[in-house]
C-alpha cells in the first residue's frame, strides 16, 4: 500500500490532468481494496470467460462482464473504463470519473460500510468537481447512470 501511495503522490506531483493523476488514483484505491481481500477481476467475463469486450462489473462480484452477457443486465451493472480492461489503453477523462466511482463503489461496500460509514465528503466533492470540469471542457460525460447502492445487493 505504501508503494501505491508513493506512485500517486509522484503523479499528483507530476501531471495536473485527470488521466495523468487520476489513473494512479484509482490503481492505488485497487491496490487497497486488494490487500483487503475484496480484489476485483478485471480479467475475464464472470459469465464466459472471454476477455475482449469487458465493458460492466457485477456490483455484486466484483468481476468483469462482457457487453453480450450483460446487455439485459447493464441498467444493474457498473461500468468498466476500457482502460481497466485493456492496460495498454489510454483513459479519457469520463473514464478517470468512471474509475473513481467504481472503486468507490467497492469501498464504501467493503470498507466504509462495515465501519458504518459513507465515502468521506472530500471524495465525493472531487468527483463532482471532476465531472463539472469534463462537461464544461466540452466533453460532456455520458449521462450516469444510478450507480447501484451498495447496500442494495
Amino acid at each position: 500500500m505504501f508503494d501505491g501511495l508513493e506512485a500517486l503522490i509522484d503523479a499528483l506531483a507530476a501531471s495536473d490532468r485527470i488521466t495523468g493523476w487520476g489513473r494512479a488514483q484509482i490503481a492505488w484505491e485497487l491496490g487497497i481494496l486488494a490487500e483487503l481481500g475484496f480484489g476485483l477481476d478485471l480479467s475475464s467475463c464472470a459469465a464466459t470467460g472471454e476477455s475482449d469486450t469487458l465493458v460492466y462489473v457485477s456490483p455484486r462480484t466484483g468481476r468483469a462482464v462482457s457487453r453480450a452477457a450483460g446487455e439485459p443486465y447493464k441498467e444493474r451493472l457498473l461500468p468498466l473504463p476500457r482502460f481497466l480492461a485493456h492496460p495498454g489503453a489510454a483513459p479519457s477523462d469520463g473514464d478517470i470519473i468512471d474509475g473513481l466511482n467504481l472503486t468507490g463503489y467497492f469501498l464504501e461496500r467493503h470498507v466504509f460500510a462495515s465501519l458504518h460509514r459513507a465515502l468521506p465528503q472530500a471524495r465525493a466533492h472531487l468527483i463532482d468537481r471532476l465531472r463539472r470540469a469534463h462537461s464544461r471542457n466540452g466533453s460532456p460525460a455520458e449521462p450516469a447512470e444510478a450507480a447501484p447502492s451498495p447496500t442494495s445487493d
